[in-house]
């Protein structure tokens, strides 16, 4: 799951999506109130099995029906990052297929939705576990495989280095691997699109691998239930912190499918949340950000 992901081809061979109708599948939900609740529910639960102080470094990988890749990048996160020790948070978005037990398996913390409410709060409940846990940074991989969660090292390394308070992965900056030249254009106009509006020089707005201070991802108000990359992103900026990209490689989906949709519906409501979230924190920047720093 994954702002990333390839879309699903119109081909016959297309591998059917994961989160197509089971019978025993958890309930959806994309209300924020009713969120609330099975948010709280989560956050209690995990802190009942885990009370103890977390890792300096928690890195987290919301993950829904990703039962067959989860486990494979749950092994690939190095034990330590930027000479840290490392804590690896998976957040079940209320899979119906092994997601949770496969990630358990592979050594990660899980902390459990009971409903699929969408990435962007399945990264909002991880963000609240990893801060109340006491970890100092919080990293981000996708649990489709198409990101090497070793690329980390170098980006909690800016960190801890104090170049940055925020690091995001750039596959124009790196290698992308993609045969959607679509979805590629994408990138660079949304990239160019922030960077106008932010003042500040964006060349991946949706990339799966980000390191932050703990710091950050307390501060910045998330509100989108899905489509959350560009919402952190531009709140990061708008509150002042310092903002960084780094080379990162994007490899193609071996496994599942996107859960994001096809390219024009991608399009339209990534569009929707980069204009309505640099116009509702417009105050906000006013006040951490230098004059005439972007269109704020």
């Amino acid at each position: 799951m994954t702002d990333t992901d390839v879309p699903p081809g119109a081909g016959p061979t297309q591998t059917p999506s994961a989160d197509a109708a089971a019978p025993n599948a958890p309930p959806r939900t994309r209300d924020p109130l009713e969120a609330r609740g099975v948010n709280d529910d989560a956050v209690a639960a995990f802190r009942r099995e885990h009370p103890d102080r977390l890792a300096e470094v928690v890195v987290v990988i919301p993950a829904y029906n990703e039962g067959a890749s989860v486990a494979g990048v749950v092994s690939s996160v190095p034990a330590r990052l930027a000479g840290m020790p490392v804590d690896v948070l998976v957040v079940d978005d209320g899979s119906a297929d092994d997601t949770g037990a496969r990630a358990r398996e592979a050594g990660a913390l899980v902390a459990t939705l009971r409903a699929n409410t969408g990435q962007g709060n399945a990264f909002k409940v991880a963000y609240r576990v990893a801060c109340a846990g006491g970890a100092r940074y919080v990293a981000t991989a996708d649990a489709d495989g198409q990101f090497d969660p070793k690329e980390l090292d170098a980006m909690v390394a800016m960190l801890a280095d104090d170049r940055a308070d925020f690091v995001t992965g750039s596959r124009r900056l790196g290698v992308a691997h993609t045969d959607d030249s679509v979805r590629a254009l994408g990138v660079v106009v949304f990239g160019t699109l922030i960077s106008i509006l932010t003042g500040v020089r964006v060349t991946d707005p949706a990339n799966g691998l980000r390191a932050m201070r703990a710091e950050v991802a307390a501060t910045v108000e998330l509100r989108q239930m899905q489509y959350q990359s560009s919402e952190l992103l531009i709140g990061a900026i708008a509150n002042g912190f310092r903002v960084l990209e780094a080379p990162v490689t994007m490899r193609k989906r071996h496994v599942g499918a996107s859960k994001k949709g096809g390219n024009l519906v991608y399009g339209w409501r990534f569009t929707k949340v980069v204009l309505s979230t640099w116009w509702r924190l417009r105050a906000v920047a006013r006040r951490n950000l230098p004059a005439r720093q972007g269109l704020w």
